[in-house]
């Protein structure tokens, strides 16, 4: 059966057609929301195959006035890749890749998901880059603001042995920028703003089709561990939180692991990779507070990265539910700042009765302490448009619906947003000065206004002037991307 258009759709297939000649477009049934609870509907999905391609979507869409944003993973925990009334540029066939064995940077199309960008870099090469934690679809300069580019570390061994940092591998690359006209950031220094503000904010100034990153031997021996505390009461458990961050406040302990600790109805788990070997492992399991000596205890060592990466993407499908679409609830917290600072002892208590006490709405439910810091600590907050350089560690707040086809309830979405605001008035009441932020990475509609300064910080008044010269008329736009200077930064559902 075909689909019957509206009015606005024949005007945009006619748009898409003239943009992309015999390629043409497909339309709302190959729309795939990732976040069940936000309903987006946009009024094309294109898939181009060349950057001229892209540029010619987006000049279309300019002169039509449609919002554009770019697709890859699909990720996006607000749907910022499938935008309300507008085009989605997916990605797809852009997974072109080659690396040069002389300077060991790999060249790689935007559509690459992480997986296969790390199975690429790895065999034959046995070469690595720096990322989150985990295996996920990249969204290269798509829904959540380019942080997800091969962004962050895999954990603080790589942000201290590579010396790198948030975004550190991006190093050129083409793509579109606003108006249809392409652009290289090779050209660092004749658009050095623009590729500053890709570098953090990518959603909201353009859709690069090729990147061009560096990489790092790949790791060798490691540990990944896992330490779960699943009986006992909330206060027992509490007492393991604390000497958890005991632990990661001794700066001469080691900085060759990555650590979390995830909190879930059933108790709480110690997890993470030591990169070293066995033997290194067990020097550090001495340290008095880390939470080692349980029942729960499960080590493995690996030689193979790979198997490192699909360690770490097992754990996380575990928590998330990989890449099924479910109706979820987000929200982070970013403890930023010069000083380490830690959620006082008496504050965590309150965290864990608060835990034991509240509704949650459903059974389905997560609060992660994820460890930052490392290098990502040394680069100034200037150097790139992501903004929480100084973050010691992160709080990332998951709940799913355990209802089959209703969202996430008002209940739910209250349980975790009060403990985010415990911490918060808690610490501030104790006199512990902590500049929280917002991970950008995961989106939360209901900041509202407050949202773009808390994603971006201070970098944002400089992403706005940026913006107001290469995208005035907000060609790239989500309900929480960066607006032109001047406008102002109001946020919304709508586009």
């Amino acid at each position: 059966m075909g689909i019957t258009l509206s009015r606005q759709g024949r005007e945009v297939k006619q748009l898409i057609k003239e943009a992309l000649g015999s390629d043409g477009t497909l339309y709302w049934d190959h729309v795939k929301l990732y976040n069940l609870d936000i309903p987006t509907q946009p009024d094309a999905v294109t898939y181009s195959k060349t950057p001229q391609q892209v540029a010619s979507i987006v000049k279309s869409a300019r002169r039509a006035g449609l919002a554009v944003q770019a697709k890859s993973g699909g990720h996006s925990y607000c749907n910022f890749s499938s935008p309300d009334g507008g085009i989605i540029v997916d990605l797809r066939n852009f997974k072109n890749f080659s690396m040069d064995q002389t300077a060991w940077q790999a060249t790689t199309g935007g559509g690459m998901l992480l997986g296969e960008l790390t199975e690429a870099m790895y065999n034959p090469h046995k070469r690595a880059m720096t990322h989150g934690e985990h295996i996920r679809g990249v969204q290269y300069a798509s829904e959540a603001y380019i942080r997800n580019l091969p962004t962050g570390r895999v954990g603080r061994a790589c942000n201290d042995r590579w010396a790198g940092f948030k975004l550190p591998s991006l190093r050129g690359g083409v793509g579109s920028c606003v108006g249809g006209r392409g652009c290289s950031c090779r050209r660092q220094h004749t658009e050095s703003d623009l590729f500053w503000a890709l570098k953090g904010a990518g959603a909201s100034f353009g859709i690069r089709t090729e990147f061009v990153l560096r990489t790092e031997r790949a790791p060798g021996d490691t540990v990944q561990y896992k330490h779960s505390f699943t009986s006992g009461t909330w206060a027992e458990i509490a007492e393991v939180f604390k000497s958890w961050q005991r632990f990661i406040a001794d700066r001469n302990s080691s900085l060759e692991f990555t650590t979390t600790a995830t909190i879930t109805s059933l108790g709480l788990t110690g997890s993470g990779t030591f990169y070293g070997t066995r033997e290194e492992f067990e020097k550090l399991s001495l340290k008095p507070d880390l939470p080692l000596k349980h029942t729960g205890e499960k080590t493995a060592v690996s030689q193979n990265w790979i198997d490192v990466l699909m360690h770490q993407a097992e754990e996380v499908a575990l928590k998330l539910g990989g890449g099924i679409s479910a109706h979820a609830y987000s929200k982070t917290l970013t403890f930023n700042g010069e000083k380490d600072n830690f959620i006082p002892d008496a504050t965590v208590d309150k965290l864990f009765d608060y835990i034991k006490r509240t509704d949650k709405g459903t059974l389905i439910w997560f609060l992660i302490f994820d460890l930052a810091g490392g290098k990502v600590n040394e680069v100034p907050m200037a150097k790139t448009a992501y903004a929480h350089r100084d973050a010691l560690y992160y709080l990332q707040s998951y709940a799913i619906s355990d209802k089959l086809f209703s969202g996430v309830s008002r209940t739910t979405k209250d349980f975790l947003a009060g403990f985010s605001d415990l911490i918060v008035t808690d610490m501030k009441a104790d006199g512990v000065f902590t500049d929280y932020g917002a991970y950008p990475g995961y989106v939360d509609l209901e900041l509202g206004a407050s949202a773009q300064k808390l994603y971006w910080r201070s970098n944002l008044p400089k992403l706005d002037e940026i913006k107001k010269k290469y995208d005035p008329d907000q060609v790239f736009r989500n309900p929480q991307s960066v607006r032109p200077a001047g406008m102002g930064n109001r946020t919304g559902h709508g586009l």
